[in-house]
């Protein structure tokens, strides 16, 4: 994550972790619109001035809960196969995206990032960009394996899984699921 600290006291990850923990709560029990920067330092046990001094706004305390959630629950595999990775990879994401609070989380951070660009900057550069960069470098040892499909660059690559994904997420609302996880690594991954 960009620092967003101020000047202060040291962040105590302790702390840290409980307000990321209660921000993941909070938006499951009532969404994003109901959630406040007050809400997450009661149910953190934490003030709000530890809060503000650590994030600008309530978007950037669940942005990093949720890229916090995401490289701890996606992993990042090498399982000698480009098949093998990306399938452990889409169908890691789609589970945790496919489920409704962190669906709608991403709905509602993307919808602060079109509004806020100097969020939407915080949001591509510690969210949307961190994950591509993982997805990369599934997409970055397949290529040295001679994996990829032929004629088809790696950036393309790693748009048409995260395309898929948005486009799901934003306009169709279709399901994000093991389903559509196996027919991208039926796509990208069909050697």
């Amino acid at each position: 994550m960009t620092d967003q600290s101020r000047p202060g006291r040291k962040r105590s990850e302790q702390s840290r972790l409980a307000i990321l923990a209660a921000t993941l709560e909070l938006v499951a029990e009532a969404g994003y619109g109901a959630l406040t920067i007050e809400g997450i330092a009661a149910r953190s046990g934490v003030g709000k001035q530890t809060i503000y001094r650590w994030w600008p706004s309530k978007a950037d305390v669940l942005l990093d809960a949720l890229a916090t959630k995401a490289d701890l629950q996606i992993p990042v595999p090498d399982q000698g196969s480009f098949r093998a990775d990306l399938a452990r990879f889409l169908g890691s994401t789609f589970e945790l995206g496919g489920k409704s609070p962190v669906a709608d989380t991403l709905r509602a951070l993307m919808a602060q990032a079109q509004i806020d660009p100097e969020f939407g900057k915080r949001f591509r550069e510690d969210f949307l960009f961190r994950r591509r960069d993982a997805l990369a470098t599934l997409v970055d040892r397949a290529g040295e394996r001679g994996e990829l499909p032929a004629g088809v660059r790696p950036g393309t690559v790693i748009d048409v899984v995260f395309g898929t994904l948005w486009y799901r997420l934003l306009a169709t609302r279709e399901p994000v699921d093991r389903g559509l996880a196996d027919e991208l690594v039926a796509l990208l991954a069909a050697r």
